[in-house]
């Protein structure tokens, strides 16, 4: 009796990259190829598999057709935006994230940009390197107030957070509603400029979807109170720059930090670099120490699942975009 075959699994890499060395614990279990997005074409036939190691790279949508028994395709981040296209949407093959791997470290981020907003932390850095001694009054973050858009698991993570430091968080869902866990209350993100008018810090920390593209806009920075710090941790293209921009400079919005933008990496000539009051970090909010090999781990439990035939977590709804988790 001729033995079965391995299914394939194909690796989709940065050009020069090559797999995470912790694949070696499927060994024999599966045939195991590594292309990079000029090979992801010739690769694709006979591939059960797809692991988007180069998880931002959208060559996936070119060489869709290419395919002939793909059952599963697992992206590498948190983020799904980059990668779907009405092909996969509209197919049978299932979609699995990273959920969970970066949902503590993006929630220490946020924290540490609130803390160093209200403790006056980069005034003070600006002050110490003109060797100036100004006596300050900080403000208290226990009792302030931050909403957070999105109620995934990163939103999650963040409002958990936020409130253990003696903060109050409200969250901003698909649906308003009580009783949460991790939110003294949740409302409609579809209504974000009706309930920030007392909101200290609006965070973002929802996938891009085309109800979460453009949120935050003219009309919010608007309704916010002229002392609110903005933290954009989601996607980019969920922040109107050029809004954000005009707000600052027109006294809207006290101060932004920024971690993710409409194009990436930001150009040199944007404003953002040099506008006073916004800190700009390199889309590096989840990127902690280790977290490669977090994220390669995770993928190895899910193989081992998907071999065995057991339902995979972190499976996405294709078409709104997040894993769905129930309420949200």
């Amino acid at each position: 009796m001729a033995a079965v075959a391995a299914p394939v699994l194909t690796v989709l890499v940065e050009s020069g990259g090559d797999a995470p060395d912790r694949l070696d614990r499927l060994a024999g279990r599966f045939d195991v190829r590594v292309c990079d997005s000029d090979g992801l074409a010739d690769a694709l036939p006979g591939t059960d598999a797809l692991l988007l190691w180069d998880f931002f790279n959208p060559a996936l949508e070119a060489a869709w057709p290419r395919r002939d028994r793909l059952r599963w395709v697992h992206v590498a981040a948190a983020g799904v935006d980059a990668i779907l296209f009405d092909g996969l949407r509209d197919s049978d093959v299932v979609l699995t994230n990273a959920r969970g791997v970066f949902d503590r470290p993006i929630a220490e981020f946020v924290l540490a940009s609130v803390l160093a907003q209200d403790k006056l932390l980069h005034a003070s850095a600006d002050l110490q390197r003109e060797r100036t001694w100004r006596h300050r009054e900080p403000r208290e973050t226990a009792g302030s107030h931050a909403l957070v858009v999105g109620t995934g698991g990163i939103g999650r993570a963040t409002g958990r957070l936020l409130r253990a430091v003696g903060m109050r968080v409200t969250g901003a869902g698909r649906t308003a509603r009580d009783g949460d866990d991790d939110f003294d209350r949740i409302v409609a993100s579809g209504e974000l400029a009706r309930h920030v008018g007392d909101v200290d810090h609006l965070v973002n920390a929802a996938p891009l979807t085309p109800q979460t593209t453009g949120i935050l806009d003219a009309t919010v920075f608007a309704a916010l109170p002229a002392h609110a710090h903005v933290v954009n941790v989601g996607r980019g293209r969920s922040l109107v720059e050029v809004d954000l921009v005009q707000a600052i400079e027109q006294g809207q919005v006290a101060a932004a930090s920024l971690d993710v933008f409409e194009t990436e990496p930001l150009p040199p000539d944007s404003p953002l670099w040099t506008l006073p009051g916004v800190h700009v970090s390199a889309h590096m909010s989840g990127d902690v120490v280790g977290w490669r090999d977090r994220l390669a781990d995770q993928f190895v439990d899910l193989a081992e699942r998907w071999l065995a035939d057991e339902p995979l977590p972190y499976a996405v709804d294709k078409q709104g975009g997040f894993v769905a988790t129930g309420a949200r």
